[in-house]
């Protein structure tokens, strides 16, 4: 069974109405990763989109998993919003929402867990070029990311993608800088 989604406009149709449950909870957020890279165009397809939020207390993530539930989201590690945010959340690990009674596409969640994600949330932008109204971290934050961390076959490919789109505005220096902060908060080099 084939498990990405490779129609963009029920992707963006997914992250829209997530994402308007993260507003209207008044949450700070950036979306990262795959997402970023099929939003200016690359073909390929994925099966979540990640997002990082700020660290929130036991009772934000409360009204925020509730708020999912009656827009029809559904957590597939389980419904209890206390048991979520104290064995994921807290723990700096990822949980997973999709539309009740579907699998893919899964929004990947996890809050802010150290420096680098906190200066994600504190630059993330608008990126004109997709066309969509939603944060997402810098393009030089999303190349380093995956030029330095992830390094997959894919992960290079998207990152050669982004290198091409941006060449014109791309700031090394500022690829630079989050690969070192990689390699200090993640790789502990």
């Amino acid at each position: 069974m084939e498990r990405e989604v490779k129609d963009k406009s029920l992707l963006n149709e997914f992250v829209e109405d997530f994402l308007a449950v993260v507003d209207r909870n008044e949450l700070k957020y950036a979306v990262v990763s795959g997402f970023v890279v099929i939003s200016h165009g690359r073909a390929r397809g994925t099966e979540d989109i990640d997002l990082i939020i700020e660290r929130i207390s036991l009772e934000s993530f409360d009204r925020l998993h509730c708020n999912l539930v009656e827009a029809g989201f559904e957590c597939l590690q389980g419904t209890a919003p206390k048991d979520l945010f104290n064995d994921y959340l807290e723990e700096n690990l990822s949980l997973r929402y999709v539309r009740k009674g579907l699998f893919v596409p899964e929004m990947e969640m996890k809050m802010a867990k150290d420096p680098l994600d906190e200066k994600q949330l504190a630059e993330r932008t608008k990126l004109p070029l997709t066309g969509l109204p939603f944060y997402f971290s810098t393009i030089e934050t999303n190349i380093a990311f995956k030029e330095e961390l992830l390094k997959s076959p894919k992960d290079l490919e998207d990152a050669r993608h982004l290198r091409i789109i941006y060449s014109e505005k791309l700031d090394e220096d500022k690829v630079n800088e989050i690969k070192t902060l990689i390699r200090k908060f993640r790789l502990n080099d």
